[in-house]
Formats: C-alpha cells, sequence, structure tokens
C-alpha cells in the first residue's frame, strides 16, 4: 500500500521471520556469537530463552545459516515433538532414514546412533535445533537428554539448541530434571530493546526494504514506539507498519509521534494499560488516593493551626 510512497521495495516490518531483514543489533550478535562458541566447543546443550516475540525464530534460522555445512550436519524441529517417541521419528525423518515410521523404539533408537556414528565419521557434529521449546513436556525433554547419551570416547554425537519463552526455565527447575538442566552448559536470555537499539532498527529495516532518503521515523516516533512496544520486534513491527500507513494517509514523508498514536489505538497487545480508562481510571484513583494518605497529617496540622 504505502511501499511506492516511500520508495520500497517490499514491506520492511512484515512478520514473518526473515533473515534478510536480521538487524546486527548488540544482543542479537552476542546471542550468535555465544551459539557458534558453545557448538565449536561441543557443548551438549544450549538454551536461548526469551519473552513471545523477542526474535527466537529469526535468530534460530540465522544460525541455519551461519552454521558451515562441512562441520556441522544441522536438523531443525521448528514445531516440538509430543512424546518421546515422536521426537525420535522426526529427528530421524530429518536425518533421512526412510524406515523411521515402521521401526519399534529399539531398532529405531539403534538405526538413529548408526546414523549419528555415520555423522561424526564423516568429520561432522549433529545439531539439533528445537523452536518452541516451551512446549515439551517432561517425558519427551528426559527422551531428549537420553538421545544425548549417544557418544563416542572423545566427543557427543549430538549437539542440541533449545530456543523458548520464559516458561521453559520455569519447567527446566523441575527436580525430576535436574540432570538435563546440569547439562545446560551455556544459555542466553533475549531482552527488549532500547531506545537507541529500536532506532536502529527501525532505520535499518527501511534500508533493507528499500529505502533512501534518510530517516523516516522521528526521535518522538521512535520515542513512542519504544514505550508503546516495551521493545518487543514482533509489536514493533506491527506498530511501525501501522504508523507508516497512518503517515501514508496524511502524504506525510515523516512518521511523526501523532501516527504512532494512531497505530497504538488499533493494536492489541501494545501498552493495554493505555487502552483500558477504567484500568487507567482505577490506577489514577489510587494513586491519587496513595497521595491523600501521606498528605493527611499536613492538612490536619494546617486546621489545628487555623482553630
Amino acid at each position: 500500500m504505502y511501499e511506492a510512497f516511500f520508495g520500497l521495495r517490499e514491506k520492511p516490518f512484515a512478520l514473518t521471520p526473515n533473515t534478510g531483514f536480521l538487524v546486527e543489533l548488540p544482543p542479537y550478535q552476542a546471542c550468535l556469537n555465544l551459539l557458534r562458541v558453545a557448538l565449536a566447543e561441543g557443548e551438549g546443550f544450549i538454551k536461548v530463552t526469551g519473552e513471545v516475540g523477542t526474535g527466537k525464530t529469526l535468530l534460530c534460522r540465522a544460525l541455519l545459516n551461519l552454521l558451515d555445512a562441512e562441520r556441522y550436519q544441522v536438523a531443525w524441529l521448528p514445531e516440538p515433538a509430543s512424546s518421546p517417541a515422536a521426537l525420535r521419528q522426526a529427528l530421524a525423518h530429518e536425518l533421512g532414514i526412510a524406515e523411521a515410521m515402521t521401526l519399534d523404539a529399539q531398532a529405531l533408537l539403534a538405526a538413529l546412533q548408526r546414523r549419528l556414528v555415520e555423522i561424526a565419521a564423516s568429520g561432522r557434529s549433529l545439531v539439533l535445533l528445537i523452536d518452541e521449546a516451551q512446549v515439551l513436556d517432561r517425558d519427551t525433554l528426559e527422551g531428549l537428554r537420553l538421545l544425548t547419551n549417544l557418544e563416542t570416547e572423545r566427543s557427543k554425537l549430538l549437539q542440541v539448541v533449545l530456543f523458548g519463552q520464559p516458561e521453559l526455565d520455569a519447567l527446566l527447575e523441575r527436580q525430576d530434571l535436574r540432570q538435563l538442566r546440569q547439562r545446560i552448559t551455556f544459555s542466553y536470555r533475549l531482552t527488549p530493546l532500547d531506545r537507541t537499539d529500536t532506532g536502529r532498527y527501525l532505520n535499518e529495516r527501511m534500508a533493507h526494504a528499500g529505502f533512501t532518503g534518510g530517516t523516516v521515523f522521528s526521535a518522538a516516533a521512535v520515542r513512542r514506539l519504544t514505550l508503546d512496544s516495551g521493545g518487543i520486534p514482533r509489536l514493533l513491527n506491527i506498530l511501525a507498519h501501522k504508523a507508516l500507513m497512518a503517515a501514508f494517509g496524511e502524504g506525510a514523508r515523516r512518521v511523526d509521534g501523532r501516527h504512532v498514536r494512531r497505530a497504538l489505538a488499533d493494536t492489541e497487545g501494545a501498552r493495554p494499560f493505555l487502552q483500558r480508562p477504567r484500568t487507567l481510571g482505577w490506577a489514577c484513583a489510587l494513586g491519587l488516593a496513595g497521595a491523600l494518605g501521606a498528605a493527611w497529617p499536613w492538612f490536619e496540622r494546617i486546621s489545628e493551626a487555623l482553630r
């Protein structure tokens, strides 16, 4: 809709994880660097957690592109398995074991071990990437741990990277998962973007989409987008997209705070406390009550002095 108006080749804030739009912000680079170092060290388990919309899937896909195919064999499970058996079958499918669906549990495990040994003999490491790992149940996680027991005298045959929401951290605190928890030697927690990173994120994504006109988002717009999105990239994408639409509707070449306010009014999940007048009213009432309570002794002294 607004692409031609702003001289763009494509939408800069689409929600689909596209590694071509990955902005090399310090938190993302730190995460990718840690993953590469940990995998090079041959660690068994690595964990990346972050709130919904912080870019975990995008980083997972970026890691897929970064890993050298001559050194790593990568298996990616974007949808978590529902049981230990389903996990083994999904991994076998990724590794090209054609008869995986017809083998019983013991035969499938043996086939997986043979395939892992073959990969190791070729001089490569097998890396399993699991997205949305917070929905795995206890038995599936334990089955995953048992798979990583497969090893040679010198190295693990399987390395696992878990990408999940903070619920994954809570799940791994279970006493009956302490063996798996102790095997996670590297972990990283993605945090929301601050105002500086938000400004860079907006400008670089616009540039990736073909914009050559300098800065579209004013300082006020960046400030409001940071606050209204909470620094969550997914919400930031939604609000920035709608703010561009609002600016386009006015024929404005620059996005200002008022365009972001219009985007906010049309977006669920962004600063919900500003979109519910009753909630805000109660908050104001409670704040006023607290202030009056604190000031009451002062009013009493004034009143007594005037008598």
